[in-house]
């Protein structure tokens, strides 16, 4: 396939400087695409590669899906490996990185499970940065792939699987370097289930140290009619927020 020549950033961009995100309107440029369900916003992986990352650094995506994130570790000059047990994610990925660059930027994808990547070495990585699902809210497998988080329906049961990520992504970060953890919360039984922080939690276990809490304004959700109705008549508020989590592997 011929690679394109695109646009390779957004007409304006400012670099977040509080802890509240909002993008109202995805990027689109390069080959960023908006149908992969559950990816994160270009500017939300182009705000972490820029504040927590420099040219030249190896970054870590370990569940790529979309392909978002080497998208933009391309166009800015950053090495990056692409994860994911998902075939259709990595095929994904490799589309989307045909374009040309000026730069010497490599992107290395693998299919493998996150919680087992005995070919990254220990604290080979500059920067992690990733997406993981949110329990079975979204099946990217549809049951199909049996390592796929995904599948999991119960939180307890999906937070154990996190912590051993956690643990697998603090082995291979250089120390005092970040991890970036975008992570949202769901609904179960009526009752709200504070997934995010269960998740943050199993990350400080793993050794982590908290840097930041950033709080991720949703759109696009499928807040239809229905589900506004349903709110209102069986008084639950819709969930419209994310905690995007900076942990750093401290030096000592």
């Amino acid at each position: 396939m011929k690679h394109q020549c695109v646009q390779l950033g957004p007409d304006d961009f400012e670099l977040e400087c509080t802890s509240v995100w909002a993008f109202p309107r995805r990027g689109n440029w390069a080959t960023h695409k908006s149908d992969w369900r559950g990816n994160w916003a270009p500017e939300v992986a182009r705000n972490l590669i820029l504040r927590y990352s420099k040219e030249g650094d190896h970054l870590l995506d370990c569940m790529i899906g979309g392909g978002t994130t080497a998208i933009e570790a391309k166009i800015l000059n950053r090495n990056i490996t692409c994860v994911d047990v998902n075939e259709e994610a990595l095929e994904r990925t490799k589309r989307s990185l045909k374009f040309d660059v000026d730069n010497f930027s490599k992107q290395r994808i693998r299919k493998c499970d996150a919680r087992k990547m005995s070919f990254i070495s220990n604290e080979e990585i500059d920067f992690v940065l990733t997406h993981p699902p949110y329990v079975d809210i979204v099946k990217y497998s549809e049951g199909k792939i049996e390592s796929d988080l995904s599948n999991i329906h119960d939180v307890d049961k999906f937070v154990d699987e996190m912590e051993v990520v956690a643990k697998e992504l603090f082995r291979v970060l250089k120390k005092g370097k970040y991890c970036a953890i975008l992570m949202g919360d769901t609904r179960r039984n009526k009752m709200y289930q504070p997934l995010a922080y269960k998740v943050m939690e199993r990350y400080l276990k793993a050794g982590f140290v908290l840097k930041e809490d950033i709080i991720k304004r949703q759109f696009n959700c499928k807040a239809t009619g229905f589900w506004v109705n349903r709110s209102k008549e069986s008084n639950f508020l819709l969930i419209m927020h994310e905690h995007l989590f900076i942990f750093q592997k401290k030096l000592c």
